[in-house]
């Protein structure tokens, strides 16, 4: 299935700096608070035993050891939507996840951004469909949550928790890649905390970098938006961008096995704050840095360029030409994978930093991360 003249599918974006024409992003872990007075719910997340749906209501609790992408497709499928958009210049489609029985549904930001002009529509698993408005959109993370219009019995997707995934778990993908709907595909997870970086559609889209899981499930274009989940059918990530052999790619390109999700853990702060109509904010270390290589050219941490005046880092001492080369317990190989690593906590958030400096010398230094929204 393709677009209409002038269309694209959209979903899984493809990678920045791998390939030419990028799209997508990422960033953000809590509860939600629903905020309107109609279908007043709170988010929760499950570890995976007596699930709960996102707007609080009982669901099935599978035996882990016992379920199968067939037990984990039949959870989700009828939580994760199809999405229309359709504005003068083009039309498109991708995926959506619900989140409340009166239609709220998450989503990748360039999913919703074609409605950005244009019109949104919206088709549930049951045939129903309905127009939809956006709530909010985070270019930066590449999250967005729309409304769906005169909604009332969704069915709202069942949350897991991301952190409890491991390397070689089993996972399913749900979506409508190619505009092809309720299509279900299985893998496993490929990685944890893979950096990935991706270009949003609009113009003024950020270039953003997000701790992705990868999965080698196959996720296509029309797939954004859409759930990754574990073997419970509980969602773990929101498919968001592949990587593909074609060298100047276009949105058509498909699956070679490298699919990459944001974890629904760091995605909740941010969805909570557009839930509530807020302006989302994201952790701020407050330097420029670049790649550090060491003498084999190999990388070995990201090199402080600037220290921003007032910052975090300029509170904890951090100089041009400091080498931050761990966050926590995770070694920091290049100048991505410390954003990425960034972009998994929130502003407030306090965490240690291993420094290295000009003359070698390596300390630690606690920080309490700052927010780009003050």
């Amino acid at each position: 299935m393709r677009p209409r003249r002038g269309g694209r599918v959209v979903g899984a974006a493809l990678l920045v700096g791998a390939l030419a024409g990028g799209a997508a992003g990422f960033s953000g872990a809590a509860l939600l608070h629903e905020t309107t007075s109609h279908n007043a719910a709170t988010l929760s997340q499950q570890d995976g035993s007596g699930a709960t749906t996102p707007d609080g209501s009982a669901s099935g609790s599978p035996n882990a050891a016992d379920a199968s992408a067939e037990t984990a497709a039949a959870n989700v499928l009828p939580s994760v939507v199809k999405i229309y958009g359709t504005s003068a210049s083009e039309s498109g489609s991708g995926s959506g996840i619900v989140l409340t029985a009166n239609g709220q549904i998450l989503t990748n930001n360039h999913v919703a951004e074609l409605g950005v002009g244009g019109k949104l529509a919206v088709s549930f698993p049951n045939g129903e469909t309905a127009s939809a408005v956006i709530l909010g959109r985070d270019p930066l993370t590449d999250l967005a949550v729309i409304q769906a219009k005169d909604i009332h019995d969704a069915i709202p997707a069942t949350l897991g928790k991301s952190s409890s995934l491991q390397v070689g778990e089993q996972v399913v993908a749900v979506g409508a890649p190619f505009g092809l709907e309720s299509t279900v595909t299985s893998g496993i997870v490929s990685a944890l905390n893979r950096p990935v970086t991706t270009q949003g559609q609009l113009s003024d889209d950020p270039t953003t970098i997000f701790p992705a899981i990868q999965t080698d499930a196959a996720i296509n274009p029309g797939n954004s938006g859409g759930a990754l989940v574990n073997s419970a059918g509980q969602v773990v990530g929101i498919n968001s961008a592949i990587r593909t052999a074609t060298s100047g790619g276009s949105g058509e390109s498909g699956s070679i096995g490298l699919g990459f999700a944001i974890p629904i853990d760091e995605a909740l702060p941010i969805v909570q704050q557009l839930r509530n109509h807020q302006q989302p904010t994201h952790a701020l270390i407050g330097v420029q840095v670049i790649d550090a290589t060491d003498s084999l050219g190999l990388p070995d941490g990201a090199v402080v360029q600037n220290v921003t005046p007032g910052s975090a880092a300029s509170e904890i001492g951090l100089k041009p030409g400091d080498v931050i080369i761990k966050l926590n317990d995770t070694a920091v190989s290049d100048s991505d994978s410390l954003v990425a690593d960034v972009r998994a906590y929130r502003p407030g958030d306090k965490v240690t930093l291993t420094v290295r400096s000009k003359s070698g010398g390596t300390t630690t230094v606690d920080v309490t991360l700052g927010s780009d929204g003050h």
